[in-house]
């Protein structure tokens, strides 16, 4: 499981969460990410089969280290990070769908994508400063929304998909990634 070094938690958050919740426009959106793993080659290798060459199997093996942080978290609805059409139709899945489902839970698919770029070819400024990236598809009132993700680099989508559930009247959003970069 992942364990940050002491240098980068400060009253129980890492560095990144007390930096987005020093920016006005992102405070309080995002209450805390979990993670299963850190982003290393290994994990990069592992998670690039299982995302880009279609390997669905493995959401299976992730599954079995996703399970222990569910566990330990509260929620009242579990939610996938959507993907654009085009990006569905080219991996033929959801890689947060599957984790979902691997671990045996329904997602609840409150979310629609409206920006397609990659994300992963954009820089930190450029992903946070995207408008609209999702659209809420149902209010939520007074629900505890855990999202979940394959990989958290920036923070940017998750924070994104958290500000749109939390203008629905979601009570709280957290997240769970697989793998934390």
């Amino acid at each position: 499981m992942v364990q940050l070094d002491a240098q980068f938690i400060i009253e129980d958050l890492c560095t990144d969460c007390v930096r987005w919740e020093k920016e006005s426009l992102w405070a309080g959106a995002l209450e805390r990410n979990y993670s299963a793993v850190m982003y290393n080659d290994f994990a990069k290798e592992v998670i690039a089969q299982f995302k880009y060459r279609g390997d669905y199997v493995l959401a299976h093996v992730f599954a079995s280290l996703l399970k222990k942080k569910l566990a330990a978290i509260p929620f009242d609805l579990i939610v996938p990070i959507p993907l654009s059409e085009e990006r569905q139709y080219e991996r033929g899945f959801n890689q947060s769908e599957a984790l979902i489902r691997a671990c045996g839970y329904e997602p609840s698919s409150l979310l629609a994508r409206t920006h397609s770029e990659k994300q992963s070819k954009k820089s930190r400024s450029e992903r946070i400063h995207l408008s609209k990236v999702f659209q809420i598809k149902e209010p939520i009132p007074n629900q505890k929304i855990l999202l979940i993700d394959d990989i958290y680099t920036t923070g940017s989508t998750l924070r994104h998909a958290a500000k749109c559930l939390k203008k629905a009247g979601a009570l709280s959003v957290s997240s769970l990634s697989f793998a934390r970069g």
